[in-house]
């Protein structure tokens, strides 16, 4: 008996350490996914002599991979969610379509590796962050590192009397336009699709709480639409369209909402050049000087999209836009629009899987819209802020995209990851609740539950 009590000791001795290596792993990944984080927006390698050198991307990746292996019997049935069954649906295509695309050499060579490197932020997003602790840091440490970017060229561009990157006007006149600074290598459009990323979280997650909240708020905001006038890039400007509407349609607040924007509008204006203000208004204006750029932008996307059915089927190959553009238009340049891209490169079978990808995406949005009814929870809440910034900055990516590329860019990726552990976390506190409710004695009250979480987790 004294030796079936002391075997049973060891094994639960053993089935403790085995559950405290795993929450070390866990606790590791996490803590390393945030250096990941940091080092790929802020870009270490540039600004650290011989930090390169150690190829730290390719490190990190591997090490984070390594423990989600050995973390594995911990993630069984997460790969179930909708949007990681569209993307591997998407990665099958790919493979079986090689064979049969323009440049197949040309997507093995050189084109896997940033297509790789973007879908990353799926997989370690989705699988990682699995609590409202973990959650709140990446967000934070993700907006930080946004802000951080667009703040250093500012800066510089105040100090120094950098720009970065330059637009030509005609008659060999060219006008500066702020870029990312000269360790962080993005155009001025890319610097726009930073500042428009950074402000619905800035927006929805600050703004909502205490009045030290809204000081930053209102420190950093100014700032941001600041730099984007200083871009010049019409894009974003849209973008930013997109969240303002968002917010607006939403806002209890519709005349106050009104009477601020009038003001920004004013203030935006009085700050502004005279080149800044036409090249804005070619949006709406075809007798300015910058409304010519603006319609040789849409014959572009136009062109693209001709290209793209060049090879309707399965496309010229993962990445080779450029390549296709060089041969096809006799122009080197990546696509303006990831539509038009991924018709270039995937053809209308892969333009019909990515957008399915993205589908699950604002579905998984909208199942959690619906979960939040089920909850009741609070408009101030962390979950229900962050749910409504989830959804303005898909709608502001869904439109971006038009004058974007992203195939193999991150940020549709690091989405999809961050909405599906999103939803895993609001489902098992929809869960939760109801267990509570049982245990409670409401049973007769809360019975509907399981049918809902059982409808919603589907």
């Amino acid at each position: 008996m004294k030796l079936g009590m002391m075997n049973s000791a060891q094994d639960g001795k053993q089935t403790f350490l085995a559950k405290l290596d795993i929450a070390t792993i866990s606790q590791f990944s996490f803590v390393l996914y945030l250096y990941f984080i940091l080092d790929f927006f802020l870009r270490f390698s540039a600004r650290i002599p011989g930090y390169g050198a150690i190829r730290p991307t390719l490190l990190v990746v591997a090490v984070i991979s390594l423990s989600l292996f050995l973390q594995r019997d911990k993630l069984k049935g997460r790969f179930e969610d909708p949007i990681f069954k569209a993307i591997f649906v998407l990665f099958g295509y790919l493979v079986i379509s090689l064979p049969l695309v323009e440049w197949p050499g040309s997507v093995v060579r050189a084109n896997i590796d940033p297509f790789i490197k973007a879908v990353v932020f799926l997989f370690f997003t989705a699988l990682i962050i699995d609590t409202e602790r973990r959650l709140r840091w990446f967000i934070a440490v993700f907006v930080l590192c946004q802000v951080f970017r667009v703040l250093e060229p500012l800066y510089l561009h105040i100090t120094q009397g950098y720009w970065g990157s330059s637009t030509h006007l005609g008659g060999g006149e060219f006008a500066g336009r702020l870029s990312g600074a000269p360790a962080d290598v993005i155009n001025p459009n890319e610097l726009g699709f930073v500042i428009v990323t950074a402000i619905p979280f800035l927006h929805y997650l600050l703004w909502p709480l205490g009045w030290k909240s809204k000081l930053i708020y209102l420190a950093i905001m100014p700032a941001l639409l600041y730099s984007l006038i200083l871009t010049m890039s019409r894009g974003a400007f849209i973008a930013l369209l997109v969240v303002a509407f968002l917010v607006f349609k939403k806002s209890k607040h519709k005349m106050k909402l009104i009477f601020l924007a009038v003001v920004v509008a004013l203030g935006a204006l009085s700050v502004m050049t005279p080149i800044q203000k036409d090249r804005y208004l070619s949006l709406v204006d075809s007798d300015t000087a910058g409304a010519a750029t603006a319609e040789g932008r849409l014959k572009g996307m136009v062109g693209e999209f001709k290209l793209g059915l060049t090879r309707p089927v399965v496309g010229h190959g993962l990445g080779t836009t450029p390549e296709a553009k060089t041969h096809k238009l006799g122009e080197r340049k990546a696509s303006h629009n990831l539509y038009a891209e991924l018709m270039i490169e995937l053809g209308l079978i892969g333009f019909v899987i990515f957008l399915r990808f993205l589908y699950q995406i604002a579905r998984k949005l909208s199942v959690v819209r619906s979960q939040f009814a089920a909850l009741n929870r609070s408009d101030r809440s962390y979950y229900s802020r962050l749910n409504k910034c989830l959804i303005a900055v898909f709608w502001m990516y869904a439109v971006y995209s038009l004058n974007y590329w992203g195939l193999s860019q991150y940020y549709w990726y690091l989405l999809g990851g961050l909405v599906i552990a999103f939803g895993r976390l609001v489902e098992q506190e929809l869960t939760s609740t109801s267990d509570k409710n049982i245990q409670m004695g409401q049973g007769s009250k809360s019975s509907s539950s399981y049918p809902l979480a059982d409808r919603l987790r589907r």
